[in-house]
């Protein structure tokens, strides 16, 4: 029996159910109440909604104490969203600008774990400039100079030898249309950024806010 793509369209397609999957690529778990607010529909119909997605296993359920939390099940579905927000923008009136009005997500925002937005354009185009990642057609390939490069800045290459997510990998970018980095390493990176202070994500958003002293920090670390 082949897979029924039309059970998955149907799920991610209706308006309220893509609002809280767009939502939730802020790689959060939220509660039904938060995503009812994020769809503009009552806390009750939210609730048959994420019945509907937990059933098809885009979401997944985490219970903490009398709470449940939803967030999306892996990072299939958060680029499988990622790639439908891309091609609902091509097909949308050409004169229309690409990505979120907001220029604070323009600017830099989470893509599920990784960076996105203005700024992991440039952290992109900065490693493939110094030639610590290589493009080869549809694939991006960390080189011995970017294998060096990082291990200086601390990446323990060991802890991804048993992942199976990839390493590294061009992820297209909703609002600028070009590549950011994303894979084991892209989440290295916004973790790290994190960890030092230099950037927080907002809490009700996807937005990576750069302090002035970190976006100067990370911007000569990365030499962009």
């Amino acid at each position: 029996m082949e897979p029924n793509i039309a059970y998955i369209a149907n799920l991610i397609g209706d308006t309220a159910r893509a609002k809280m999957l767009t939502a939730l690529m802020s790689g959060k778990a939220l509660t039904a109440t938060e995503l009812s607010l994020e769809a503009e529909i009552t806390p009750q119909t939210a609730s048959s909604h994420l019945t509907k997605l937990v059933e098809g296993e885009l979401l997944i359920v985490r219970k903490q104490g009398r709470h449940k939390y939803f967030q999306l099940k892996n990072r299939q579905v958060a680029e499988l969203i990622e790639q439908m927000l891309n091609i609902s923008a091509r097909v949308s009136n050409a004169r229309v600008s690409t990505g979120p009005k907001n220029q604070r997500l323009r600017k830099a925002r989470v893509c599920y774990d990784h960076l996105a937005g203005e700024m992991g354009v440039k952290l992109f185009d900065a490693l493939v400039n110094q030639g610590q990642l290589v493009e080869d057609s549809s694939e991006i390939n960390l080189t011995e100079t970017g294998r060096e490069f990082f291990q200086n800045l601390g990446v323990d290459f060991s802890i991804f030898a048993t992942n199976r997510r990839p390493l590294c990998k061009a992820c297209l970018d909703w609002s600028e249309r070009r590549s950011h980095l994303a894979g084991s390493l892209g989440k290295w990176v916004l973790t790290d950024a994190i960890s030092r202070n230099w950037a927080s994500q907002d809490l009700d958003s996807r937005v990576i806010a750069f302090t002035p002293q970190g976006l100067k920090a990370f911007s000569k670390r990365y030499g962009i």
